[in-house]
């Protein structure tokens, strides 16, 4: 339905064209490039190039990286969430890859200086940890490698637990002892000896769980505090200093931006380069293009360079890559689609034929006009003032559509931002207004809804039997597509009438036409399901095996749209308490301002709860529901040579580097 038509497309041409022609493709961004690799060929070795290119372009990004972390550029919400690329004339363009070098230059200045300021900020949390530690040492007013003089030996240390000095010279009565810090948990002592007892004192301590101090310098506990503190201070001051640098160099954001983009062009070019082969004098391209872009791509090509441009069709065992294409209405939803998987050769895409029910879907589980509101408004204002790219501009127009969807379906329910319009004229103006719903309020009726559900839901089931029906007749399997689709659909259909009676009143004439249909159906199920088996017996009982899974499976199906009712009435049931919660109070004016706060706030967080419930409902019906009916999937996503960036845009199609 949606694919782009691929064909093959292998080009000959002068060996000295070769990067012009590379460049060419990837200014136009048609062409998915394959290995071309032949026995009697060569292969270009571009891996060195290659590796040059990410080298710097990674030293570009952690520049980037380290300048938006230390200084970070001042944007508008809508800017932070929704990013936007920065447009550049071909002609700046140009002039930009020339200052490659001062670009890399600044990109290695902000990571020295970030590198720096790594090292500063790791010296200053040594020295504060060895302060810490020499805090309970203050007392202290000898060097900490102080271990006697001539005539007396020292000990400088600590002990588990608490004790006195005099308790430690009743345990060892030839030492001096002196407390210097006491705590539960240890004791930290200075202890004097006579140089000939220092070995029995040695091993009278070491025996009493003593610890001596290994801090090697030779300076008092407060002057190497001191010292660290001043060298704690100069460690601060020189990454502040580094810090002012980098940000002194936020005029360059621009140009690291530019230069990340440009040397990813060039690194997916020389990539490109190394899949082609070559002779003495040219060179050979293949890959895969779309059929609609092949004849103006020949044409351009064959005008500029000597080259032979030659399309052929792609064979049956050939790994064809898929580009869908789609109307406005349908196109939005394509994110969809990929998000699942993408067609395989044998499907369809199902883009078309989800979109109409994936618009209605989320506008039934929305259904608050005032929130539609919003979401329309935002996102037009976002596509109207931002420069988005294709994808990103895609999205946005399918909440636009699911917006317009959830106005309608508000209105024809009645909620605007649920019943806000009755409350305020209720509570403010001693008026009562009536219901605003065009067609009829969900939580009066629910049942009502719940079967419309059901109905939205069997039309959404037979859509994807339908699709599988014609997907089976054009490849020739008539029979098929007659016995596995109509009598799914005369059972379904001629259950509907007894199974709706047990809610609502159903005339007996439609009841009894139902059964009648629906045991057509089930003969036809039973004696048709199993014609892939020889024997007899084999064909009924899997005649009777696909009817208890048509009866299984498609009642849990069906059931499963009863999510369309259940998130359409949970988003008016909170919008009302919402409305509830904000006129609590007896006073007028406070109520107003109480109701403005909650209005909101509350509202808000319940179009963003629900707007996130009707995304992944609305999804899961598509995949779970539809593509089970008649879509495999598994295809792989056309992947052209293109201009891929992420920071700049270019205003001219093409770009001559």
């Amino acid at each position: 339905m949606a694919k782009l038509r691929m064909k093959k497309i292998e080009l000959i041409a002068l060996l000295t064209d070769s990067k012009k022609i590379i460049e060419l493709l990837q200014r136009r961004g048609v062409v998915e490039i394959c290995d071309s690799s032949d026995e009697e060929l060569e292969m270009p070795n571009t891996s060195a190039v290659i590796s040059e290119f990410e080298k710097f372009r990674s030293s570009a990004s952690q520049a980037l990286e380290i300048l938006n972390s230390i200084s970070p550029e001042e944007k508008g919400l809508i800017a932070s969430l929704l990013p936007v690329k920065t447009e550049i004339e071909k002609h700046k363009f140009g002039k930009g890859a020339m200052q490659l070098e001062k670009i890399m230059q600044s990109a290695n200045e902000i990571i020295r200086n970030n590198r720096i300021i790594s090292e500063c900020e790791s010296s200053a949390a040594q020295l504060r940890v060895k302060s810490d530690s020499l805090a309970q040492w203050t007392k202290l007013d000898v060097p900490m490698n102080f271990r006697g003089t001539a005539a007396t030996a020292c000990f400088i240390g600590s002990i588990q637990g608490r004790i006195t000095s005099s308790e430690l010279e009743e345990l060892i009565p030839v030492c001096s002892a002196e407390v210097i810090f006491e705590s539960k948990e240890q004791t930290k002592l200075f202890i004097l000896c006579r140089k000939d007892n220092a070995d029995s004192v040695s091993e009278e301590l070491r025996r009493n769980g003593f610890i001596p101090i290994s801090e090697p310098e030779a300076d008092t506990p407060l002057n190497l505090i001191k010292k660290y503190e001043e060298q704690i201070i100069s460690m601060e001051k020189k990454a502040s200093m580094s810090r002012e640098k980098i940000a002194g160099m936020s005029d360059k954001r621009r140009a690291l931006e530019f230069a990340i983009d440009y040397l990813q062009m060039r690194k997916d070019k020389y990539e490109a380069l190394g899949s082609v082969s070559f002779t003495e004098s040219t060179f050979v391209l293949k890959g895969y293009i779309p059929e609609k872009y092949s004849a103006e791509l020949e044409k351009e090509i064959t005008e500029k360079y000597t080259a032979a441009v030659i399309f052929t069709d792609p064979d049956e065992d050939d790994d064809v890559p898929v580009l869908l294409e789609n109307s406005r209405f349908s196109a939005p939803v394509e994110g969809i689609t990929e998000m699942y998987a993408l067609p395989s050769k044998k499907d369809v895409d199902p883009t078309p034929v989800m979109s109409f029910f994936y618009y209605l879907f989320f506008g039934m589980m929305l259904s608050d006009a005032g929130y539609g509101v919003v979401m329309v408004i935002g996102t037009v204002l976002a596509l109207s003032k931002l420069k988005l790219d294709d994808k990103l501009r895609k999205s946005l127009i399918m909440f636009r559509n699911c917006g317009v969807s959830t106005i309608i379906f508000g209105a024809l329910f009645g909620s605007w931002f649920g019943d806000i319009v009755q409350v305020v004229g209720r509570e403010f103006f001693g008026k009562e207004i009536g219901s605003l719903a065009l067609w009829f309020e969900p939580l009066d009726d629910p049942i009502k809804l719940l079967l419309y559900s059901f109905a939205l839901g069997i039309l959404h089931l037979f859509l994807g039997l339908g699709v599988s029906f014609h997907m089976k007749w054009k490849e020739g399997r008539k029979l098929d597509a007659i016995f596995d689709t109509v009598p799914v659909y005369l059972t379904i259909l001629g259950v509907c009438p007894p199974a709706a009676g047990i809610l609502v009143e159903v005339p007996s004439v439609l009841k009894t036409i139902g059964i009648y249909v629906m045991l057509v159906g089930v003969v036809l199920l039973v004696l048709t399901a199993g014609r892939g088996s020889k024997s007899i017996f084999g064909k009924f009982f899997g005649g009777l095996y696909a009817l208890y899974n048509t009866a299984t499976g498609y009642l849990s199906d069906i059931l499963s749209y009863s999510r369309l009712l259940a998130l359409g009435l949970a988003t008016g049931s909170i919008a009302g308490v919402i409305n509830l919660i904000g006129t609590m109070p007896q006073n007028t004016v406070v109520k107003a301002i109480l109701l403005i706060v909650v209005f909101i706030v509350g509202h808000a967080a319940n179009l963003a709860i629900n707007l996130l419930g009707a995304y992944v409902h609305t999804d899961r019906l598509q995949f779970v529901e539809l593509f089970s009916k008649f879509y495999e999937g598994g295809g792989r996503q056309f992947n052209p040579l293109k201009v891929k960036t992420n920071y700049i845009k270019f205003k001219e199609e093409s770009i001559n580097e």
